[in-house]
């Protein structure tokens, strides 16, 4: 009886050992066939290719220069490598934001003065210092709530964070509960709402009815050192759209949590360059207790919202120094008011600690000021609407003789100015009759894009949208009536056309789509690049650095629409799986417009994918094999026979792949 026995145990641990090695064997070869060449975060020193040429094959020493056969329009060889699947970064880089990375800073030993923010503006990577990988989502990472659900609540996987919630705890910015980070709409200085403090503004500018917008004749705001962005959320119902800004800095994620909402909004800081915006962008710039030393540099901050503020714009400020209760606090008041006065801002109204103080609309009084006062007016050779990499300085942006004259900005109120011929037109040549032929053939492409995307999309499905080359902003016009925000996007070295956009009610920035944009991963759900890969091809600029950058930027099940030559949309057709997209439509340009050449339309969606861990645990008599905490396989054995887990209990072995959903 005794052999027998032993007979049987001995043919028991034989079939175990058999299941289990079959198993870690089909686990092994599982997690090959997905990974490909993707195990792990690819390591500085390997840069992307030019446009047309492949992400892995080829010569790296090209001294800079693009071979001529890699250029798009040339075919390529049948050899060409291009990648089943690109490497998917470390998840402590999930919330990688390349330009504005304090990694890059420390790595590269940059000397940057901490007095001036210097680090919190933008030091991008150079070629060999790039992570040219998929950004993953958190673990837990859900599709985020729609709008206008999200202004008051997001899914805490998708930003887990809660470090705010504990700081700013007795003032209303954001509360955890359970699965959910919610918003009730406080901030530093309105903890009982920001509609209340809105609504108080409006009173303490007797604007009609009290409200906000004055009748749409306030459109566009800039609020400075922003939180989670509740006063840009509770302007929106005013028809009033707010740039919302604030640093990457210890207030962990504010601009992210801000984005996640639908709100929007942008990382910058008032440091040492000019804000990515044109001059007269604003009518109304914001500060709540921002922390910001409005007197450093002989005030060189104040004069940059200065430039910012069209003729007759407004600057809120609410801070302990509007009251000046303590000694201190009636110092910096006293400096500030007259600094103010000597750039000959009048105050509108001061209630309690906020102080609204107006900017002139003419150049009268500058011109009435002794000889020798300071801050001076710029240098007519000054241009004021050159903002990228420029150096802020401390001088007064005059008006031009004809803004003099007109005192004001002479725009129509909201919503007429979205589409009444801007006055800036004058600027670049357009007449009026360009402008609205513009304006129409816009209309007439995103009627055409939705169409094509009216089986993928509902009316909630899009809220953050970016035009990556805007122009003169009529594809954000042609969204006006959708429940949708539009980040409008002008080239660096083209026409500084953004200043007719924001002439027009819109917002955007400037930007060099050589770079990576200054916002986190996941932030947007569709994307609009018209031409823009033609055209950082004639700065030599990696295509596929545009597209890791885009798969950036873009959030789970986004959208990317691509309106480009031909054999751009065939360079893009090469990496949809190895970047895990999804091709939607296709379209002959010339079906919706009638300038098109030989541009054709491609529409992209990306898919949900997950980095996430296989699980193997054992229990007495079981082996389960988990993924995300979900249960995929079990097998009854006898564990106790094969000894290993009198030593580990449970035994884990953990294992990182792709999941694809």
């Amino acid at each position: 009886m005794r052999g027998r026995s032993d007979g049987g145990q001995k043919k028991r641990l034989i079939t175990s050992v058999v299941i289990v090695a079959i198993f870690f064997g089909f686990l092994y070869a599982y997690r090959g066939s997905i990974f490909g060449s993707s195990n792990h975060a690819m390591e500085y020193g390997k840069s992307l290719r030019k446009l047309g040429s492949s992400y892995l094959g080829g010569d790296e020493d090209t001294d800079g220069k693009q071979d001529e056969s890699s250029q798009f329009g040339h075919d390529e060889g049948e050899d060409d490598v291009v990648p089943k699947s690109f490497p998917v970064c470390d998840d402590r880089h999930s919330e990688l934001i390349p330009c504005l990375s304090r990694d890059l800073i420390y790595q590269m030993r940059l000397k940057l003065d901490l007095s001036l923010m210097e680090h919190y503006e933008r030091h991008c990577p150079p070629p060999e210092r790039k992570y040219n990988c998929l950004i993953p989502p958190p673990h837990g990472y859900k599709i985020p709530i729609k709008w206008p659900k999200s202004r008051d609540e997001v899914w805490k996987a998708n930003i887990p964070h809660t470090h705010l919630a504990h700081e700013k705890s007795d003032q209303n910015w954001m509360v955890v509960k359970g699965e959910k980070i919610v918003f009730p709409g406080g901030g530093t200085h309105f903890h009982y709402g920001a509609d209340k403090y809105i609504a108080s503004i409006a009173n303490m500018l007797n604007f009609t009815n009290n409200k906000i917008n004055n009748g749409g004749r306030l459109r566009t705001v800039l609020d400075v050192g922003c939180g989670v962005a509740s006063f840009g959320a509770y302007l929106l119902s005013s028809d009033v759209i707010t740039m919302s800004l604030a640093p990457n800095d210890v207030h962990q994620n504010q601009i992210q949590f801000a984005l996640e909402r639908g709100i929007p909004a942008y990382l910058g800081v008032l440091g040492t360059k000019r804000l990515p915006y044109p001059s007269r962008s604003f009518e109304l710039a914001h500060c709540s207790r921002c922390r910001i030393d409005w007197l450093q540099r002989d005030g060189i901050l104040l004069l940059e919202l200065d430039r910012l503020l069209k003729p007759g714009g407004y600057f809120a400020y609410s801070s302990p120094e509007a009251y000046a209760q303590d000694e201190e606090d009636l110092r910096i008041w006293k400096q500030m008011s007259a600094l103010v006065e000597r750039m000959c801002w009048r105050i509108a109204s001061k209630k309690n600690q906020t102080v609204i103080w107006q900017k002139p609309l003419t150049n009268d009084c500058y011109q009435e000021r002794e000889p020798g006062t300071l801050p001076p007016l710029c240098h007519s050779d000054d241009d004021p609407d050159a903002v990228w990499g420029v150096p802020m300085e401390a001088c007064i942006t005059p008006y031009s003789d004809h803004d003099h004259k007109a005192k004001g900005s002479e725009l129509a109120p909201w919503p007429a100015r979205l589409t009444a011929p801007p006055p800036r037109l004058a600027d670049f040549g357009y007449s009026i009759e360009m402008f609205e032929k513009d304006t129409e053939i816009w209309r007439k492409r995103v009627e055409s894009y939705l169409n094509l995307l009216s089986t993928k999309i509902q009316s909630d499905t899009l809220r953050n949208v970016m035009d990556m080359k805007a122009n003169l902003g009529s594809f954000a016009a042609a969204l006006k009536d959708k429940d949708v925000w539009v980040m409008n996007v002008v080239s660096e070295d083209g026409p500084n056309t953004l200043k007719v956009i924001y002439d027009r009610g819109l917002i955007g920035s400037t930007h060099n789509w050589c770079q990576a944009f200054s916002t986190y991963p996941r932030t947007y759900d569709l994307l609009h690049a018209w031409t823009v890969f033609s055209d950082i091809a004639k700065k030599g600029c990696s295509g596929e650095d545009l597209l890791l950058e885009m798969d950036r930027m873009l959030r789970p099940s986004g959208f990317i629409i691509i309106r480009d030559k031909q054999h751009v949309i065939d360079f893009v057709k090469k990496y949809l799986t190895a970047l895990h997209w999804e091709a939607v439509a296709s379209a002959d340009a010339n079906s919706d417009s009638e300038q098109d050449g030989d541009e054709a339309v491609f529409i992209i969606q990306k898919k949900l994918w997950l980095t996430s861990a296989f699980f193997v645990t054992g229990n007495r008599g079981l082996l389960s094999l988990s993924v995300s905490g979900s249960l995929l396989y079990s097998w009854k054995l006898d564990l106790d026979s094969l000894g290993i887990l009198d030593a580990y209990e449970p035994a884990c072995f953990h294992y990182r792949n792709e999941i694809l959903g």
